[in-house]
């Protein structure tokens, strides 16, 4: 089972990234998928899910209208695009796997929003 990570980077304040994660190993289009953060001396936070049926999609207030999760099933691959970033938003960001009984997650990327 591997999640792999991609398009994290250093960007301006108000700028966007958008971070891609690819999944192989399991059964991608049977988990939702979900996007955290870590900033340093912070707990992981939940920022987005994508359900496995019907991909809906869930935010945490502070990303709320600011970001969109999405996923396409053919390519087992989950994105975050991330608009307007303020300097807060720099951390880690994970990718991760859910169902009922398992939960996978990726090395991680960072991503940092600084002048």
């Amino acid at each position: 089972v591997q999640l792999v990570e991609s398009g994290g980077g250093l960007v301006q304040p108000g700028g966007s990234l958008r971070l891609s994660c690819v999944a192989s190993g399991f059964t991608f289009s049977r988990f939702a998928m979900n996007w955290y953060c870590q900033a340093p001396g912070k707990e992981r936070e939940l920022l987005a899910t994508i359900t496995s049926v019907g991909g809906s999609a869930h935010y945490a207030d502070s990303v709320k209208g600011r970001f969109t999760i999405s996923r396409d099933n053919a390519k087992n691959t989950v994105y975050l695009q991330m608009n307007s970033l303020k300097p807060e938003d720099t951390a880690v960001y994970y990718c991760n796997a859910r169902d009922w009984l398992l939960d996978y997650w990726g090395q991680g990327t960072q991503v940092t929003v600084s002048s």
